[in-house]
């Protein structure tokens, strides 16, 4: 079985840092990180991960204009997306999850079941 490759996109360190090593420890991923939209569109092209996670609220551009910029390409319209956001709203979750992603993840996230979250959205064994 091959190592699941997750390419995290968030300008919070912290979230970042958290969640790679919750990722690495709890699923036993490689992961790798980028602290902007367009840093990780392009380690998406380079990289070709199994899945993203995407913040919603990026300082260059927003996580759903993101998402789209990654469909419209064809090296990386394949690679499943999960967003997450600290909007919780019903009506914001429904915006989102009409994007096409295959999840939306609240934050803050619970480190411990994060690996458990993304594995279930994205019907991966861990």
């Amino acid at each position: 079985m091959t190592v699941k490759r997750v390419l995290i996109i968030d300008d919070e360190d912290d979230i970042r840092e958290v969640a790679q090593t919750s990722l690495e420890i709890m699923g036993g991923w490689n992961v790798f990180t980028a602290a902007s939209s367009h840093e990780g569109i392009t380690m998406a092209e380079a990289e070709q991960p199994d899945a993203i996670l995407l913040d919603v609220m990026l300082p260059d551009m927003d996580g759903p204009a993101t998402f789209q910029k990654l469909q419209a390409n064809p090296t990386t319209a394949q690679i499943p997306v999960i967003l997450l956001t600290a909007k919780a709203q019903a009506s914001d979750q429904r915006y989102f999850a009409d994007l096409g992603v295959m999840a939306v993840l609240t934050k803050p996230f619970d480190p411990v079941t994060l690996a458990d979250q993304v594995a279930e959205a994205l019907a991966w064994n861990v």
